[in-house]
């Protein structure tokens, strides 16, 4: 039978942790996450926390994807794809340098 649990990876990849916490920082750095952080008085410390937890779980999928483990990869999708979650509408978006 199999569970569905959590683990920590003991693997460390420098280029991934640099990837996560950039990433972390891009999705959560700036944005209504500030307006949310002041508006509810949220804690530093909280929201460090909050950080902290983005940046493993991406770290667990980059790895993932880093090893080809498709499998699980699916398997995280298929437990998360909730039809009636907090994500409704998807707009792809990016920021970044461009050539002008």
């Amino acid at each position: 039978m199999k569970i569905w649990t959590k683990v920590r990876l003991t693997d460390k990849n420098k280029d991934v942790e640099n990837i996560s916490k950039s990433l972390t920082n891009y999705l959560y750095g700036y944005g209504p996450i500030l307006d949310i952080t002041r508006k509810y008085h949220i804690k530093p410390s909280d929201r460090k926390l909050l950080d902290q937890y983005t940046a493993n779980r991406i770290a667990g999928i980059l790895l993932l994807y880093l090893a080809k483990d498709t499998k699980r990869i699916n398997d995280i999708v298929n437990k998360y794809n909730i039809p009636d979650g907090i994500v409704q509408n998807i707009e792809a978006e990016l920021e970044g340098y461009i050539e002008k």
